[in-house]
């Protein structure tokens, strides 16, 4: 069980919980806010900010961590899922080759190119501290034809970038101690058998890390166990294994029982703004399968409720306002529910990190 690791010469203990912050802020708080929440580094997406603000404003601006203001560790992914996602809602928006994806945003009459080896220029120009390769993503249940031009082209463009990204920390002379972490997204749907040959092809390559690509969801929305846990057993142990998209704290808890380090998700963050919280029901510990529960903002019940969201909960929130204060910023939509209540999501999840640390640590003595 890997405790921790370090990246750009910063130590962050492990699990750890990466909320996104997909356009360069986590919506509706500030780098402060995500401190004290225990956050120890944010996702940001480089398929959404090379158009929004746009690459040279980024750069003009000093690199993302003084752009946002985090001065903790950034995550990049590369784009491979958004771009799926675009073009699963309408397939004139974009087309995938061998070359690397080309896009229009809906609403925008400008083509934007995404190159493996573009993509990981973009991020090192980000001043992002871990890079993600581009991949080509899938949704688990797609045909096997798919999935294996979606692994074959994967495995393509990881080559390309692990060239890239060797080129650039090269002529840059960067120091290993200080350089970015690269991980490779291993694809192959719910197949086996693409699911290894894409694990030991970038396992040759050799990266510092791996993510679980593809929805990790079926259709049923449940965690697609069996192949999550696959993927685990064939990525040696040494290696930190990211979660990508898996933020249900309930699954974030089972994953890592599988030994997933990393994860990332807009739920969490998603679930706040729309008036649902997270709470442990249990004081201390994970025990059984009722170990945490949602509250529903919008209840009724909650109107004259004098207690915080949790009392055991140490956030801004619980410690300074009442639920059903938040039911009544909830009613009217007043901005601050939304900044109070993502602050208790992000609380709640570094908490459950936590939570997973200890319980690691008395399973192993």
């Amino acid at each position: 069980m890997i405790k921790s690791m370090k990246i750009a010469g910063k130590k962050i203990s492990l699990p750890t919980f990466v909320p996104d912050g997909t356009f360069g802020v986590v919506r509706a708080i500030d780098a402060q806010d995500l401190e004290n929440c225990g956050v120890q580094a944010v996702m940001m997406n480089t398929f959404h900010l090379m158009q929004k603000p746009g690459s040279s404003t980024i750069q003009s601006l000093d690199g993302l961590h003084h752009f946002s203001g985090w001065e903790g560790l950034i995550f990049t992914d590369s784009g491979g899922f958004q771009a799926y996602s675009l073009m699963k809602e309408n397939s004139k928006f974009g087309q995938v080759n061998s070359g690397g994806i080309s896009f229009f945003p809906e609403g925008s009459q400008r083509k934007f190119l995404l190159t493996p080896e573009k993509c990981i220029r973009l991020q090192h120009q980000y001043g992002s501290n871990l890079f993600f390769c581009l991949d080509d993503c899938t949704h688990v249940d797609e045909p096997d034809a798919d999935q294996k031009t979606a692994v074959e082209r994967t495995i393509a463009w990881a080559i390309r970038c692990k060239k890239e990204y060797q080129r650039i920390i090269e002529q840059q002379n960067i120091d290993k101690y200080q350089r970015p972490s690269l991980f490779g997204i291993v694809q192959g749907g719910n197949s086996r058998e693409l699911r290894k040959k894409c694990a030991e092809a970038l396992l040759e390559i050799g990266f510092d890390g791996y993510g679980f690509g593809g929805w990790p969801l079926n259709n049923a929305g449940e965690l697609v166990e069996d192949m999550v846990a696959y993927l685990r057993e064939i990525i040696p142990l040494q290696f930190p294994l990211h979660a990508l998209g898996i933020g249900h704290p309930a699954f974030v808890a089972r994953s890592f029982s599988l030994g997933y380090n990393l994860f990332d998700s807009a739920m969490p963050t998603r679930d706040a703004r729309h008036g649902r919280l997270y709470r442990f029901t249990e004081i201390s510990g994970l025990a059984g399968k009722n170990w945490w529960e949602f509250v529903y903002i919008n209840d009724q019940r909650h109107i004259k409720t004098n207690q915080p969201v949790s009392e055991d909960c140490d956030c801004h929130a619980c410690q300074h306002y009442s639920i059903g204060y938040l039911h009544h910023l909830y009613k009217i939509n007043d901005n601050l529910f939304h900044r109070l209540a993502t602050i208790h999501n992000l609380r709640f999840m570094t908490q459950l990190c936590e939570r997973l640390r200890l319980s690691a640590h008395d399973r192993l003595g």
